[in-house]
């Protein structure tokens, strides 16, 4: 077993070599659109994880996931090798890749904000000529009595 430290210098370093090698040194088309976002390894450095991300040719398009994750397979042995000759452990860990859903997550969240500000300002618009259904001091005083210490705060 290693320190965390050591474990999380290691899975950051494993995930820029990854990153490199999809971007410079793997020429499956395929990849040409994945970024890896993050990447962890087990505290006895046996498996790394990397999560990625996918987006499509244009901004409107949808992206390929499945040609990716299939190219991520395909390229796995050979990315393996790159780590393990690039890091120098004993033991070169295995790699998962897994779809990173933050993306997918931020845009719905995003989506709800922005539903929460329409209906605040729907609720601001509406309450804006509003007058209180009742008297305008609701609070009974009876009219012999002179102010009282609350109405000076």
């Amino acid at each position: 077993m290693s320190d965390r430290g050591r474990a999380g210098r290691l899975g950051k370093r494993i995930g820029e070599i990854v990153a490199t090698a999809i971007e410079h040194e793997i020429k499956d088309p395929r990849l040409e659109f994945v970024t890896i976002t993050d990447s962890r390894i087990t505290p006895d450095l046996r498996l790394a994880t990397l999560y990625y991300t996918v987006r499509g040719v244009t901004l409107d398009d949808e992206p390929d996931l499945d040609a990716a994750a299939d190219a991520l397979a395909t390229a796995r042995g050979r990315l393996r090798t790159m780590v393990g000759k690039q890091t120098g452990v004993k033991f070169t860990p295995e790699l998962t890749f897994v779809l990173d859903s933050v993306p997918d997550a931020a845009r719905h969240m995003e989506e709800l904000l922005a539903k929460a500000r329409a209906q605040d300002e729907e609720v601001r618009r509406v309450a804006e000529g509003a007058r209180p259904a009742g008297d305008e001091d609701p609070y009974r005083r009876d009219e012999r009595e002179g102010p009282t210490e609350d109405d000076d705060r």
